[in-house]
């Protein structure tokens, strides 16, 4: 395991950790305002201070990665069910018109960057972390579909994919048994990088108001907050922009370990 990676999966284990604990406790409770308590530096009773609302900050980030990871999980797994299939499926008619329907399709959501679906999705129904988890999960769906696709259409040429033909199975069945394995790996990184893109999209949008709602914390709504007090207190704005940073650059590391572990070309290439 190399250097980056060790320091990509201790980092990403700290904020998977902190989100884990937030589900059944933190230090304060993030509903409750406390007026008198507003802006007040580290202290034994509030680690990181506490915000303008006088809420604990260290429990508000702790809350915020819960959010943040859970609308980035949920949007990746939505890539994968449904963007995977469809790669193989294109993949198994290559250059026929299921091919073609589904490569269209996904150049057409490709046209639609995700901030501007969620605009669409929160117009029609409502700002919400529900329609943030909808618009990056739908943006997420062509990318997987393209690279399952891409690391299937070489495996079709080989001998064993030709002998499981000769065998009498069909087409879903060898994508299945034969393809899937063996293009694990390009899926287990890519999903690595969609999940540190999807925590950028869910501080982004609930940023602009479109993501998670009050009173759930969000590291996007928490930087949104702080904008107008970024002189006089730095700390509201500067928790959460390092926390989106350091969570984003351990899942980077441990994506580029990944590749790098699981490729064999890479693993050839260093032997």
């Amino acid at each position: 395991m190399s250097v980056g990676m060790r320091i990509g999966a201790v980092l990403t284990a700290i904020f998977a950790l902190a989100a884990l604990t937030s589900v059944v406790w933190v230090p304060h409770d993030t509903d409750v305002l406390d007026i008198s308590q507003r802006n007040l530096g580290p202290s034994v009773l509030h680690l990181f201070g506490t915000d303008h609302f006088g809420r604990d900050m260290l429990s508000m980030l702790m809350a915020g990665a819960r959010t943040s990871i859970a609308v980035a999980l949920v949007a990746v797994g939505i890539g994968v069910g449904l963007g995977v299939p469809l790669g193989l499926l294109a993949a198994a008619h290559s250059g026929g018109w299921l091919d073609e329907v589904i490569m269209r399709g996904n150049d057409l959501i490709f046209a639609f960057p995700s901030l501007v679906i969620a605009i669409l999705i929160t117009a029609v129904f409502g700002p919400s972390a529900l329609n943030a988890i909808l618009a990056i999960g739908i943006f997420n769906i062509p990318v997987f579909a393209r690279v399952a696709r891409g690391g299937a259409l070489p495996l079709w040429t080989l001998d064993y994919v030709m002998a499981a033909r000769v065998a009498g199975k069909g087409r879903i069945l060898i994508s299945a048994q034969h393809i899937l394995p063996n293009i694990a790996n390009l899926l287990i990184v890519q999903a690595t990088i969609q999940f540190s893109l999807g925590i950028l999209a869910e501080a982004a949008l609930s940023y602009i108001g479109l993501g998670a709602q009050p009173p759930t914390p969000s590291w996007g709504r928490m930087l949104a907050d702080a904008q107008t007090m970024i002189y006089t207190e730095p700390q509201l704005a500067l928790l959460p922009g390092l926390a989106i940073v350091f969570l984003v650059l351990g899942l980077n590391l441990l994506g580029d370990g990944l590749r790098d572990a699981l490729d064999p070309r890479l693993r050839r290439v260093r032997a």
